[in-house]
This record gives structure tokens, C-alpha cells and sequence, in this order.
């Protein structure tokens, strides 16, 4: 009884005014939400019917397998990130990327600074019983030293890529936010500012600085909480300026949706597609790199950059895997890559194929 007396006031307390659960769906928006052709029953769905094989009494032995073995998938050593160079990212007209693990990018295009999915924190399991830290140390800190940043693109509100505490330090600092369908209310509950935040549903588009911004599908879900899952749209981003092309798949299963995306927009430059985090038990909504390349060459991708990887242990497999596999199928397939390190800066036109990632083995 005094455990329950004390243990349920913290549970609501925590669950209510943690701020790693961002904002709250209330009424009015819901409302608005109701709109979206991909909003039935009460949540977002997606093109196709998706499940996972998962459920509270299979929860458990995932926990115990996940923590038993975590320490042999992960890197020997903390995997360190290349110092950024303003004089190497300049304004020059020509398109260049920084990846700096998982799913976080600095692109360049049209001389615009785009921050994606820009999870800077340590931790991709802030709320859990079990954290997930990163492999590289610090990386909040990359914050102050990015130049000014125009525009954040984000593809949903998954801890792994959207960030509490990146999100507070890069606040204040940009002024344009374009977001799924739900997602601009955590950014409202930590201080964005309303005016700064676009939504966007499934297929639409926007143009600014001189670049098509296209929100599309991926196959995949959404949520922070015990109660919100589905209740804001997840998907990837393309981008298509005068002279480029750049497609960012989101996280999300193989579907028919990216040889939609190929015959409507592409072909594309470069591609950046999740590849990572995969596992038998919900392989709806994570590719394996296998289906990842086959995704770059159904959305008519010229280089293909896998994501999703390199930086945080969300599933049982090993670190290098995910790459490994890739680099394999691309060969296979005749398919182009890049395998950049963390940190490095890449421009368009430019190769970067070294296996970086065996250093950390």
C-alpha cells in the first residue's frame, strides 16, 4: 500500500510534466487532424496494413535479450565525430551534406543551411527504464558550433529523432520549422514559436528559398507516450531545387510507396535511406539493408547515403551490420553509395566509400 501510495501520485506526475513528452493532443486539433484522408479511427495509417510481432508478454524476454547482449553489438570504443569546418561548408552554390549518425544531417542546398531530424542528444531512450546511449560522446555540443541554420525539416516525433534537448538550444536559433500533420506541438510546448511551424499531410508541397519541399509517405508510426501513438503522421522528405534532386526516405518498411515516389519525382541525386534498427519482429516499419537498396533503386536514386545506424543500439543486431549489408546489396545491385564518417564533410559530385567503421570493431 505504501508503495502504491507513493509509486501512482510520481507515475502521474511524471507522465504529466516530464517534457520529454512534448504536447498534449487536445480537442481543437484533433479536430483538425480528423481532415487528413490518412486519419481513420482515431489515429494515422498507413498505405498499408502494417503490424508488429510485439505485445507486453513478449516485452519482457526483448528487454532481458536486448540488455544481455548490448555490450558485443556495440562499438569498442566511442566513435568519434570530425570538428566542423566553416571554411569547407561555404556558400559556394554547390550541394554538400554532413551526416553525423543515425538519422541527423546538415545539408547545403541552394546555399541554404537544412538541419534533418537534428537528434543531438546522448540518450534515444530518455523516458525508458533502460537507456540508449550514444556512440559517440558530447554531441549537444556540435550545436553552437553549426553555422546559422535556415530551416529544420523533421520526418516524426520519435525520441531517436526529435530531441528535447536539442530542440532547446537550436529553439531560438531558427526560425523555420516544417513538420508532419501533429508533430508542431511538441515543438509549441518547448518554445517554438507557432509562426515558425508548418504542417504538412502525405503529398503536399511547399516551396521556399527557391526549393520544392515534398512531404511523402513511409511505412512506419509515431508517438512519445503511453497514449499517443499514432496520433501524429510520420514520413520522408523530397527536396528539388533549379539544378537537384535529394530524397530523404524517413524511417519506415519496404512498401510500394517508394516506386510511387520514383515514377512521380524522381530520378534523384542523392538518396538517404533508413537502413537500421531492423529486426523479424517488426519488419513492417524498419527496412533491412537489403530492402533499403532495393528502395534507393525503386525511388531511381543516383547515390544512396544508409541512415538510421551508426550512432544508437535500438535493436539486437550488431552495430556494423546494417552497413555491411548494404555496402553488399548496393554491389550486387549496381547500385551507387556513399558511406561518409561521421562528421565528414561530402559534396556533390564526390565520393566517399572508405570503411570507416571498422576502426570500431
Amino acid at each position: 500500500m505504501l508503495i502504491l501510495g507513493f509509486g501512482l501520485p510520481f507515475g502521474y506526475f511524471y507522465l504529466k510534466k516530464n517534457p520529454q513528452f512534448g504536447g498534449k493532443l487536445e480537442k481543437d486539433e484533433k479536430v483538425s487532424l480528423r481532415k487528413s484522408e490518412h486519419w481513420k479511427k482515431g489515429t494515422f495509417q498507413n498505405l498499408s496494413k502494417t503490424t508488429m510481432d510485439m505485445n507486453l508478454f513478449k516485452l519482457p524476454g526483448l528487454i532481458k535479450e536486448n540488455v544481455k547482449g548490448r555490450k558485443a553489438r556495440d562499438p569498442k570504443k566511442l566513435i568519434p565525430i570530425a570538428p566542423f569546418k566553416a571554411s569547407d561548408f561555404n556558400k559556394d552554390g554547390v550541394p554538400k551534406f554532413i551526416w553525423y549518425g543515425h538519422s541527423v544531417l546538415l545539408l547545403q542546398l541552394n546555399d541554404k543551411n537544412i538541419l534533418i531530424d537534428p537528434m543531438f542528444g546522448q540518450d534515444a531512450s530518455p523516458v525508458g527504464p533502460i537507456r540508449t546511449k550514444r556512440f559517440s560522446a558530447n554531441c549537444l555540443e556540435l550545436i553552437e558550433k553549426l553555422p546559422a541554420i535556415d530551416l529544420i525539416l523533421m520526418t516524426h516525433d520519435h525520441y531517436d529523432h526529435l530531441d528535447f534537448h536539442s530542440m532547446r538550444l537550436l529553439r531560438n536559433k531558427v526560425e523555420t520549422f516544417l513538420v508532419p500533420l501533429g508533430v508542431g506541438r511538441h515543438l509549441l510546448k518547448w518554445g517554438v514559436d507557432s509562426k515558425h511551424i508548418t504542417e504538412f499531410d502525405w503529398w503536399q508541397e511547399h516551396k521556399l528559398f527557391g526549393i520544392d519541399f515534398i512531404f511523402t509517405p513511409s511505412r512506419h508510426f509515431s508517438g512519445r507516450g503511453a497514449f499517443d501513438r499514432a496520433k501524429s503522421l510520420w514520413g520522408g522528405w523530397i527536396l528539388k531545387s533549379g539544378k537537384h534532386s535529394i530524397y530523404w526516405s524517413g524511417d519506415g518498411g519496404y512498401d510500394e510507396h517508394f516506386k510511387l515516389i520514383g515514377e512521380k519525382y524522381g530520378p534523384f541525386d542523392w538518396g538517404f535511406i533508413e537502413c537500421g534498427q531492423y529486426n523479424e519482429r517488426w519488419y513492417q516499419i524498419h527496412m533491412y539493408p537489403e530492402e533499403a537498396v532495393q528502395a534507393a533503386i525503386d525511388t531511381k536514386v543516383n547515390q544512396a547515403i544508409p541512415v538510421h545506424w551508426g550512432a544508437f543500439s535500438l535493436a539486437l543486431h550488431h552495430w556494423t551490420d546494417p552497413i555491411d549489408r548494404f555496402v553488399k546489396a548496393s554491389e550486387v545491385n549496381n547500385q551507387q553509395y556513399l558511406s561518409p564518417a561521421p562528421g565528414e564533410i561530402i559534396e556533390f559530385g564526390q565520393l566517399a566509400s572508405n570503411s570507416w567503421w571498422k576502426k570500431y570493431l
